[in-house]
């Protein structure tokens, strides 16, 4: 032990000793590891702890009925619930929940909060205990009273009650209906969909739920019992499916396969995005820091230089290989820590910049990373490998030489120094080929983004705001809430500077269309395939406001209203997939027992994601089909941003008491459509420009050292009649041999390992020669313009004050 301590005491000496060397692999390593344990901060928040306070998540699986998506609809009618919950044996509780947006209306203003309709054992189920009251019992799903139960979150009890420890008991307004409150979550308890923060639970049967099997509109949630594997599971829940599907099979048509899926997977939620780009994000800065490695091993490597004749005195006064081994191996791992304790703390601040990457949305995020004990461990864990990956090889080196040879000799110019230099040249081979690996990747992530903000999306986003509001909350029946949306869209449509005004229940690529299983006439479904459509319910006036031109038949009018025939208008792929090669105009599908005549052929936009194929979608007449959630689109002459405040105040002449959200413009409501590309491009343009500067000091280093190994040849060179210009193509020559030694292995790792991207590019293969091109010349650039500093330094070497100091 005393010995240890003493290495550590020497060790620390000898860093001190080098304060400009210290400061740079410091800083390498902080860079490399800062960026690992930020995004495993990340991943950790999302993927790892998906329901935070949650017991033993690890056995928690989501339930999913029909074909998977990115963006399902609800799978489960309250009777399919009801009768999966007692049948099965596999599970120790299974729980159901729909999440909602509602106001909280008995204060003077409106608040509009994030509810979930729950099964009265979801806390028992997520093991998550009320801080004060209690739970909901079985009775208050089953037999509602008068005034039903709510659990409020601690964060809603500390805002909205001043952390009164006396709300147990107290009536809470919900939509103008009144709540008692029996329990306040825990803090840090945000529900169970995850990414997203709830406000306040409540039983299911509280609102307008009708116990239909056809009706779906329930996510489950089950916990495994211990020993049963999430297969076997699966395989029970599929039997008892069947057997209900046989019971009704008018209720379910179309694929109703039952999956479950691990919750950092799940369909419900933000992680079925984040499971594929976290981990995407994580192997780039793992590459990240390999490269940094390299570096600091290359550094390692130039330092052992100037301590050879240490090394070779304590060999000589009978210091074993393997004691110097050790002690070159603690220097590592002093840098090491020291550049993770940095890293530290640059993650206690670039943890929670998560949510900053994530544009404004009406849908209530709850994304970022956090510090705690398990990423604090990990980071632990990779500086410590990040110790063993850069100072094995040079600490294996540095101790192998021949104390006698070096102590005769005495200069760099021996043989272990040529085998330093060729070790560090390998190192930045290594380094460029990593280096033209995370550009290339940036490169296509960059094309991607770029490629799908250019895409046409179907409908002119320039000039337009959008505002929501919602009107159940305020007690307003249909009739009443129609002629407001009339009322507002006339008031709005006279502002000076509107050119065209409409209302519809969603905004185009913002997660808010909706989806509805349809049955068209006349089709035959294939096996398995899903029928689920997105839908939207829109006034007569949004094809005009938003640009989408009609290829065939009519817009919706005043006329398409509730007493009249049920109309739709649908997009290309919609007539193109269910009825090809047929006149659309006068065909009907089925829409939850309603069937509604096709009237227009609208042309196809983007309405869910950017990189998503055209899909089918169709557009129902707000008026005949009501919606009282619904957002405004406003097309104005110039700035959307300086009407704002006019079309707030608007809707407040109407109502004092409605609130108004989500005022933006459509351009940045559109932004979370391409969230995804543009966070895996940020950060992988921002590691590839990194990688890059590291590659750049890397050759920089060697050519540096391996140019001052060879003063005396070069001076003799330039003595013997060798010219400037030759020198500095000897010179040159050399680092654009190492440039290109990398250049080939970086294009044949980054062939082999840029395939795996395809599915998340959009609009260029993974083996674009555009990129692969630009992002070599670069390289090839900066390689040599870091070689440029070396070789003037050499091009001035006086031969005969070199050759007198030999």
């Amino acid at each position: 032990m005393h010995s240890l301590l003493q290495d550590v005491r020497f060790g620390f000496r000898m860093l001190a000793k080098s304060p400009g060397f210290t400061t740079v692999a410091v800083i390498t390593l902080a860079l490399g590891i800062g960026a690992n344990s930020t995004i495993l901060s990340w991943i950790n928040s999302t993927l790892l702890d998906p329901i935070p306070r949650a017991a033993d998540t690890d056995h928690l699986v989501s339930v999913m009925r029909g074909e998977r998506s990115e963006n399902p609809t609800a799978p489960f009618s309250y009777p399919d619930y009801v009768d999966l919950r007692d049948r099965t044996e596999s599970f120790s509780g299974l729980i159901a929940y729909e999440q909602d947006f509602v106001s909280l209306t008995g204060d003077s203003r409106p608040e509009r909060v994030y509810l979930t309709d729950v099964s009265a054992n979801y806390f028992d189920v997520l093991a998550v205990a009320p801080i004060l009251g209690r739970s909901f019992s079985r009775t208050e799903e089953e037999k509602p009273g008068s005034t039903p139960a709510v659990i409020i979150s601690y964060a809603l009890w500390q805002s909205h009650f001043g952390g009164d420890r006396l709300v147990v008991g107290k009536s809470i307004e919900i939509n103008k209906r009144l709540g008692t409150i029996v329990g306040v979550a825990p803090p840090g308890f945000i529900g169970c969909a995850t990414g997203t923060r709830s406000d306040l639970w409540i039983p299911l049967v509280y609102g307008d739920h009708v116990n239909q099997r056809d009706n779906f509109w329930l996510d489950v949630l089950g916990r495994l019992k211990p020993g049963v594997t999430r297969r076997q599971a699966e395989t029970e829940l599929d039997l008892q499916m069947r057997r209900i599907v046989s019971q009704f099979p008018d209720s379910h048509r179309g694929p109703n396969q039952i999956t479950l899926d691990p919750l950092y997977r799940s369909p419900f939620g933000t992680n079925v995005f984040m499971f594929k780009t976290l981990p995407l994000l994580l192997a780039l800065a793992a590459v990240l820091l390999l490269l940094g490695c390299a570096n600091v091993a290359n550094l390692l490597l130039v330092r052992s230089v100037g301590r050879r004749r240490e090394i070779a005195l304590r060999l000589s006064l009978g210091a074993g290989r393997w004691r110097l081994v050790r002690q070159f191996l603690l220097e590592s791992l002093l840098l090491a820590l020291v550049g993770g304790g940095v890293a530290v703390l640059l993650t206690s601040w670039t943890a929670a910049s998560f949510a900053a990457f994530f544009p404004p949305t009406n849908i209530q995020l709850a994304i970022n990373g956090r510090l705690d004990h398990r990423v604090f461990c990990l980071t632990l864990a990779i500086s410590i490998l990040t110790a063993l990956l850069f100072g094995t090889l040079p600490s294996l080196r540095s101790s192998s030489q021949a104390p006698i040879t070096v102590l005769k000799e005495g200069d760099g110019r021996t043989s272990g120094g040529a085998l330093k230099s060729r070790l560090s040249r390998t190192l930045v081979v290594a380094q460029i080929s990593l280096s033209l690996l995370l550009l290339i990747c940036a490169g296509l992530f960059t094309r991607s983004l770029q490629n799908a903000q250019r895409m046409d999306p179907g409908f002119d986003a320039n000039h337009v705001l959008v505002a929501s509001y919602e009107l159940g909350p305020l007690g307003y029946t249909d009739e009443q809430g129609i002629a407001f949306h009339k009322q507002l869209v006339a008031k709005l449509s006279v502002l000076p500077g509107m050119e065209s005004v409409t209302v519809a229940d969603f905004s185009p690529l913002s997660f808010t269309i909706h989806f509805n299983y349809v049955e068209p006439e006349g089709y035959l479904p294939r096996p398995g395939e899903s029928m689920q459509v997105s839908r939207a319910s829109v006034d007569p006036n949004f094809f005009r406001t938003m640009r989408i031109p009609l290829v065939a038949g009519r817009e919706f009018t005043a006329q398409d209203t509730r007493k009249s025939p049920r109309v739709a208008i649908v997009n290309e792929e919609f007539a193109r997939r269910y009825w090809p090669g047929q006149d659309v105009i006068g065909k009907r599908f089925n829409d939850h027992g309603e069937w509604f005549d096709v009237v227009g052929v609208a042309r196809n936009g983007k309405y869910r994601l950017l990189a998503y194929a055209p899909e089918p979608v169709y557009f129902q007449p707000l008026y005949q089909t009501y919606r009282d959630l619904v957002t405004i689109h406003a097309r104005v002459a110039g700035d959307p941003r300086s009407y704002a405040t006019a079309v707030e105040k608007t809707v407040h002449e109407l109502n004092g008491d409605l609130p108004v959200f989500g005022l933006m413009t459509l351009k940045s409501s559109m932004q979370l459509g391409s969230i995804f590309e543009r966070l895996a491009g940020t950060f992988a343009t921002a590691f590839g420009l990194l990688a890059l500067a590291l590659a750049a000091v890397g050759i920089y280093g060697v050519i540096g050292y391996t140019t001052r190994q060879r003063t005396h040849e070069i001076a003799i060179r330039v003595a013997l009649g060798a010219q400037r210009g030759e020198v500095l193509r000897l010179v040159l020559g050399q680092g654009l041999l190492l440039t290109l030694a990398g250049v080939s292995v970086g294009i044949s790792l980054s062939l082999a390992v840029t395939r795996y991207l395809k599915s998340v590019l959009f609009g260029v293969a993974p083996s674009d020669l555009l990129t692969y091109a630009a992002v070599t010349f670069l390289l090839c650039l900066v390689s040599l313009l870091a070689c440029w500093i070396p070789a003037r330094r050499a091009m001035k070497i006086d031969p005969m004050a070199a050759l007198r100091y030999e």
